[in-house]
């Protein structure tokens, strides 16, 4: 495991601590080998005592500056002339980045149930940029939830989005099997309940949906993934 050393892209703090975050129900539910405990639990759990980030928020943003080829935090960025022009729509709260992007002049926040993604209430081709983090894989149709991410998306649109990947397996539908749900331990709700369990074969989402690329974005391997999609 490479393990990431440096400091916060969202705010720049250089302090960190880590929670255990994984109960034992998900870990038998999600079939978890001892490393993989281990690289959820910092994916989610590695946090900026600063902003309160974790890991999964960070490789976000970096993804985001990265695309956008910005030298700076995301809090610079989105306060600099770099992200005024740029309209973005937020799928759900992406991690704690939202108070972050809020800044944007042109950001559209939007959740569910009033909006699902399955079936966005946007005309075509009005972004720039879609964000959503560990949302697809509570969606029951993830293909169909990306198309539309690519339908509302603008000519040379990214997409750019987190999902828990367990790098050594291939994608499974949970369809069949007994529910799981992310959130916290003993807590039930329908938002949460996990419909794909992601694998090394996540990018093929990504390209059945309509998208003309899908570049896997890694902060740290293999906690710290982020998927960009071009349109």
């Amino acid at each position: 495991m490479n393990l990431f050393s440096g400091s916060c892209p969202i705010c720049g703090g250089v302090d960190f601590l880590l929670n255990t975050v994984l109960w034992q129900k998900l870990i038998n539910d999600w079939q978890l080998s001892s490393s993989e405990v281990d690289y959820v639990n910092r994916q989610q759990g590695f946090c900026c005592t600063a902003c309160g980030n974790n890991l999964r928020s960070m490789v976000l943003a970096d993804a985001i500056l990265s695309t956008y080829d910005f030298s700076g935090t995301l809090e610079n960025f989105s306060e600099s002339n770099a992200g005024r022009t740029i309209k973005v729509l937020e799928i759900n709260e992406a991690g704690g980045l939202s108070p972050t992007l809020k800044v944007l002049p042109n950001h559209r926040l939007v959740r569910y149930p009033e909006y699902d993604m399955t079936n966005l209430k946007f005309e075509s081709g009005v972004f720039d940029l879609v964000i959503h983090s560990d949302t697809l894989e509570h969606v029951p149709n993830p293909e169909r939830g990306l198309s539309e991410c690519h339908r509302v998306l603008r000519k040379n649109g990214k997409c750019i989005f987190t999902i828990p990947i367990i790098v050594d397996r291939m994608s499974r539908s949970r369809t069949g099997l007994s529910p799981s749900y992310h959130g916290q331990s003993g807590v039930i709700a329908n938002d949460q309940v996990v419909c794909t369990e992601f694998g090394a074969d996540a990018w093929a989402t990504v390209l059945k949906a309509g998208f003309r690329s899908c570049e896997i974005y890694s902060l740290e391997y293999p906690a710290a993934l982020a998927i960009v999609a071009r349109k």
